[in-house]
């Protein structure tokens, strides 16, 4: 249509082509896209199994937490820390079909028996391979000193043996590295110190040793009951392992996982007390032993090597090295202390341990020391055994858990 002026105007419902069309609505309030769009997607693919096989949202922030993701990496994907994250992980990756399970899980019952009793009687060989060190040093009391010490140092090198095996297999395995090197010469000072230190600790006292002259005096009967107890450990040990796996998967929230958790550790350490005590008695009445502070000894030891073994089993091996070295420093303190105050001028440095050991006897120094860094990894485990990341989803494979 042609204008007086000479223009064209459009008729009615024809767009005009030399006009460009007014702009969408939505398009200038769209904002501009940064980043990826769905930036889980990449965390769901590297934790597809976890994720899977969770029952529970807090087991896959437990493995979350173990893989190093941390509040500040939950940012990153938008979410205000790691359980908010495993919140979404969980509800958007599908469960695990449990008739997904290999053709060979027909097989599992049979193998977890199998593998069960091979660890129990794993954990049994350190009381059967010290009972029978001690019935063969028995038998050669009137050989040549030569042969008592051959027969001596070959019992403690098969001792260690079947520890290890023991340690090695079952709930008391490590399945977060290996931890400090050091943990090891902590674990043979401590127990060697309750085999000879009584011994070592009156010599000193005495001004002695006679060195070589002396034999050393071992205190048998808490040598026997301390290894016999490596298979109450064990089975402490696994209870409370499976419960926490319980509750981590019936809690709703850290709180409540921790008020459920903290019980379960108190009845898991009285649990392993009680059998100590029961092989300390049975041993002390059997074999002799002397006097009554040996077995209290005997006992604080014990349950500072269960809460060791429990934290480091759990993730946190460093705190158990620590509370082990801090009881081995203690009582290489209390016999520095008897060989400094030799020195002139400086007797009333061994004032205290000789007074404490008039007084109570020779194993108060031990369970003074083993009582404290037993205390001070109770506490230590009440916090770090709350957290989810201590309590690991149950091993995929029907007898993983009690693997040789």
């Amino acid at each position: 249509m042609t204008t007086p002026e000479g223009g064209t105007t459009a008729a009615p419902g024809e767009v005009r082509a030399d006009r460009p069309a007014p702009p969408r609505k939505d398009a200038a309030t769209r904002p501009p896209r940064r980043g990826p769009a769905d930036p889980v997607r990449t965390l769901m693919h590297h934790h597809q199994e976890l994720c899977a096989r969770a029952v529970d949202a807090l087991e896959i922030a437990a493995g979350l937490e173990a893989h190093g993701v941390t509040d500040r990496t939950a940012a990153r994907f938008r979410h205000r820390d790691v359980f908010s994250l495993a919140e979404e992980l969980y509800a958007r990756v599908p469960r695990a079909a449990p008739d997904a399970a290999p053709a060979a899980a027909t097989h599992a019952p049979a193998a977890a028996r199998r593998s069960r009793t091979v660890c129990g009687a794993l954990q049994l060989l350190p009381g059967a391979v010290c009972a029978a060190a001690i019935a063969a040093l028995a038998s050669v009391t009137t050989a040549t000193p030569a042969v008592r010490t051959a027969v001596g140092a070959s019992g403690l090198v098969l001792l260690a043996l079947a520890v290890r095996l023991g340690v090695r297999s079952g709930p008391l395995r490590l399945r977060h590295g290996t931890g400090p090197r050091t943990a090891g010469l902590w674990v043979c000072w401590t127990a060697g110190y309750a085999v000879y230190g009584d011994w070592l600790l009156g010599q000193l006292l005495a001004g002695g040793p006679d060195l070589p002259h002396a034999a050393p005096r071992a205190a048998v009967a808490p040598a026997v009951a301390l290894a016999f107890a490596l298979a109450p450990a064990a089975g402490c040990a696994h209870w409370f392992t499976v419960r926490g796996r319980r509750v981590l998967a019936a809690s709703r929230g850290l709180e409540e996982l921790a008020a459920r958790v903290r019980p379960l550790l108190l009845a898991a350490t009285l649990l392993f007390l009680g059998a100590l005590a029961a092989l300390l008695l049975g041993t002390e009445a059997v074999l002799g032993g002397g006097d009554m502070s040996t077995p209290v000894a005997a006992a604080a030891l014990g349950v500072l090597l269960f809460l060791a073994r429990l934290l480091a089993v759990h993730g946190f091996p460093g705190a158990a090295a620590a509370g082990l070295a801090s009881a081995a420093a203690l009582e290489v303190l209390a016999l520095a202390l008897v060989l400094i105050a030799r020195l002139p001028g400086l007797p009333p440095l061994g004032v205290p341990v000789e007074a404490l050991t008039t007084a109570v006897g020779p194993a108060a120094v031990p369970a003074v020391a083993c009582t404290a860094a037993a205390l001070g990894l109770l506490v230590h485990g009440l916090r770090a055994l709350t957290g989810a990341c201590a309590h690991w989803p149950a091993p995929s494979g029907p007898a993983e858990a009690h693997r040789p």
